[in-house]
């Protein structure tokens, strides 16, 4: 972990130490009779390359800080005591692990300065300009990297206000406007307090709250980028009209005055632009892929070993046409059609004859054809946790959000389900619309205590088997029980008689009133 978080810093460390500063201390005390420092510069500026490979880590290492200090108390309370002592400067681990990153940005804003200041016809210009060139080279990447780490800030903040419930903390997301603005009502033109948020990839639409503390704003609509359509409108009573227009939802909205609308309009319609033209990336590499690769047919596919597209080609997933990115959604390849995919697209394997009938990584396309799969047959192949919450939700015994804890592991909230389809086991997922469950539990044998855990807990119960221990809360009484009259069939291997009956949903636990609907 440490080497994780701190990468190379000890190379950088003991190259300044040992080289770049015994060279310059030295040259000041001959200034006199050798004033210059490009020579110096040009010989040593190389190995400031070493910096690219700890920027390259930058994104991660932070990330891994983030999540260590959230789960491991023992690094979190380490942590809080060394950023205590003097010597840190009352600054936080995360800004002593950005100064490295921002030190070649600096060295060429003091370089730039000092040729300006250097006489053109100085016999240390040449070296000196030679010395700027490589550096500024180096520069761009920490740079790059300084603009996400910002960028990754900005977005925490937004996290916070929006009540920590939208998923928007990803490198990929990039903030490009937000601001204040009136929503007009589609049934009588009256005007609403709304505020928006424009990302690369999403318009996140919000209500104000009016609450001290914690969040300031609840969304009540994610409209995508793609698709999008922004329409200029005129209403006598209410000027400064636009509408945006996307697959999800359309809004009629009001600006402040003539250049805020001219603002919103001209952010919203170059964000599309510019996810057309990523969007254009992705169709031209298919299509010169099809073009000059064509010879691998469907009939060769697994027969005949594919190019690969490289991974500089393309910016987002081949197939479902997410966006990349270096934490959550990396790039892999197929190994029958060659095609750069996400992880969730290459989740399948299949016996490929080029390679001696060896078990191989494929995109979902691949492996239906390779293996003759329908997406019926493959829905049966899918393992137990690859089934969406969405799909069993809908056709559920019972399913809500619990709280849950393992063994002596803090509390956390979880949506829970009982599917008809398979009765006798819970599927925890982190929130309704989830893809992959968490985990599972098969009920079948377990011991059910509906004893209250706490005060605190009142209507908590627990699920013991041998050395597993689960414990659960609901929000109500009413709730909890509607749990337990399902779980105490399951342990014993029954399930409801009637296709109704213990019937238990969303429907019956509404969601609060910061989710309704405008």
């Amino acid at each position: 972990m440490v080497n994780k978080i701190f990468s190379n810093i000890s190379s950088i460390h003991a190259f300044h130490s040992k080289f770049l500063l015994p060279e310059l201390e030295k040259r000041m005390q001959e200034w006199e009779t050798t004033p210059r420092i490009g020579d110096i510069l040009q010989k040593l500026a190389p190995f400031l390359k070493m910096y690219g490979e700890y920027v390259k880590g930058f994104d991660n290492a932070m990330e891994l800080v983030k999540n260590m200090t959230e789960r491991i108390p023992q690094f979190k309370s380490v942590i809080e005591d060394i950023q205590k002592q003097e010597i840190c400067g009352s600054l936080t681990l995360q800004h002593h692990m950005l100064e490295p990153v921002q030190r070649i940005p600096r060295y060429e804003m003091l370089l730039k300065d000092y040729l300006r200041k250097l006489p053109s016809d100085s016999p240390d210009w040449s070296d000196a300009k030679k010395s700027l060139e490589i550096i500024s080279t180096a520069a761009s990447h920490s740079n790059s990297a300084i603009r996400k780490m910002e960028n990754l800030k900005k977005l925490l903040e937004i996290y916070e206000m929006l009540g920590e419930e939208e998923d928007i903390v990803n490198p990929s997301n990039e903030l490009i406007k937000e601001g204040q603005i009136l929503k007009l009502a589609a049934r009588n033109t009256s005007a609403q307090e709304r505020y928006l948020f424009l990302f690369n990839n999403m318009l996140l639409y919000c209500v104000p709250r009016f609450s001290l503390v914690g969040s300031k704003f609840t969304v009540r609509n994610r409209v995508g980028i793609d698709g999008m359509k922004i329409i200029e409108t005129h209403n006598e009573e209410y000027p400064h009209t636009f509408q945006v227009s996307g697959k999800e939802r359309t809004l009629e909205l009001q600006a402040s005055s003539e250049q805020d609308k001219e603002e919103w309009i001209k952010a919203l319609q170059e964000t599309i632009d510019a996810f057309h033209q990523r969007h254009e990336t992705f169709r031209n590499a298919i299509a010169k892929d099809n073009d000059i690769h064509s010879e691998v047919s469907t009939a060769e596919l697994g027969k005949r070993a594919p190019r690969w597209i490289r991974d500089n080609e393309v910016t987002m997933c081949m197939k479902c046409k997410e966006s990349f990115n270096a934490l959550t959604r990396r790039r892999h390849h197929c190994r029958a059609c060659g095609h750069v995919v996400c992880w969730k697209c290459s989740d399948y394997k299949a016996q490929l004859e080029y390679d001696g009938g060896k078990w191989s990584k494929v995109c979902k396309d691949c492996y239906q054809i390779i293996s003759g799969f329908t997406d019926s047959e493959e829905k049966k192949r899918k393992g137990i946790l690859e089934i969406e919450s969405a799909e069993v939700s809908g056709n559920s015994v019972v399913c809500s959000f619990l709280q849950y804890m393992e063994k002596s592991k803090p509390w956390q909230k979880a949506w829970c389900v009982i599917p008809k389809q398979d009765p006798l086991v819970l599927y925890m997922y982190g929130a309704p619309q989830d893809v992959r469950a968490q985990a599972t539990i098969p009920l079948l044998g377990y011991i059910v205590d509906d004893m209250p855990r706490s005060a605190d807990l009142p209507h908590s119960f627990k699920l013991t088997q041998s050395k597993s221990v689960h414990s659960f809360a609901a929000d109500s009484e009413e709730l909890k029980q509607k749990w337990l009259k399902i779980i105490l069939l399951a342990v014993t291997g029954e399930t409801p008689d009637g296709p109704n009956e213990h019937l238990a949903s969303l429907d019956d636990h509404p969601e609060p009133k910061n989710k309704s609907e405008c």
